[in-house]
């Protein structure tokens, strides 16, 4: 199985204040079009070989930060186009990064989601919090990377087998859209 099971993975702790966080990032513009803040979440149960992010991978590394705090430096910027989420396994701490995902959507900014799980693997056997985040996202990267299919040449992702997903036009049709490159 090319995936381990979303539910095999640990996921936040009820009343949890605070999120694990590897890095931020503002005014971005290589993870998603436009003027971007990225959060960097810890903790990846995939471990690609060849991932440009493995000090994410520990998910008791990296510091932990209130979420609320998160989205007030994403907030923080008037110039900053979107959210991106990336890891790490954004989707290993949902609840915190759909509180991020919808401050976003407050203010008109777009959200995109990087995962090393596939669209239809967190549409069909993730948890409700999973599914949640999922449709949160306007724009889902998805798929493990594969050292062996790399390229530099396709924009946002980083290897052949990866997606680029419009999300709402994904769950309205029940099966995954491709975003056209932006």
């Amino acid at each position: 199985m090319l995936f381990r099971s979303i539910r095999s993975y640990p996921t936040v702790p009820e009343g949890r204040i605070a999120m694990r966080i590897c890095g931020l990032v503002q005014d971005s513009i290589v993870d998603g079009p436009g003027m971007r803040f990225v959060c960097f979440v810890q903790g990846c149960p995939h471990n690609c070989p060849g991932c440009h992010n493995p000090e994410s991978h520990n998910p008791a590394g990296g510091r932990e930060m209130p979420p609320e705090e998160v989205a007030a430096q994403l907030l923080g910027n008037p110039l900053t186009d979107g959210l991106t989420l990336s890891g790490g396994e954004p989707f290993a701490q949902p609840e915190d990064c759909l509180l991020l995902a919808r401050a976003a959507h407050s203010h008109g900014m777009n959200v995109w989601g990087y995962t090393g799980w596939t669209f239809e693997h967190l549409r069909d056997e993730g948890t409700a919090a999973q599914r949640a985040l999922l449709a949160e996202l306007d724009v889902l990267v998805d798929g493990p990377f594969l050292l062996d299919q790399r390229t530099l040449a396709l924009p946002w992702r980083g290897s052949t087998n990866q997606r680029l997903i419009d999300v709402p036009a994904s769950l309205a049709a029940g099966k995954a859209v491709l975003q056209p490159d932006a």
